[in-house]
């Protein structure tokens, strides 16, 4: 069994709901980078992994709403390395912890 935190690409699309869409867009923003407009890249353990599926489900509507998982293996592996864009540049902004 893989305990080793894997990178995730994780996209939403969110239906007929603004309210509902902040709320996923704030909780992802708890889990991972903000690449695009409803697009993440998240570094999670399988049990991280099972937590925001269960928050994520309690936030969607399952007959409207999708998340995609998309999953690029180890962090800053093979898969990562091979992804690249046209125009802006992907950033991998530096993720720290602020305690005030």
């Amino acid at each position: 069994m893989n305990v080793h935190p894997t990178a995730y690409l994780i996209c939403y699309d969110i239906s007929g709901s603004p309210e509902r869409l902040k709320r996923v867009y704030k909780l992802m923003r708890g889990w991972g980078d903000h690449m695009q407009l409803s697009v993440f890249r998240c570094i999670l353990s399988p049990m991280q992994l099972a937590k925001l599926k269960g928050e994520l489900i309690e936030v969607i509507h399952a007959d409207l709403d999708q998340v995609l998982f998309v999953p690029l293996g180890v962090p800053d592996g093979a898969a990562e390395k091979r992804m690249f864009t046209l125009g802006q540049p992907m950033l991998h902004p530096e993720r720290v912890c602020k305690v005030f």
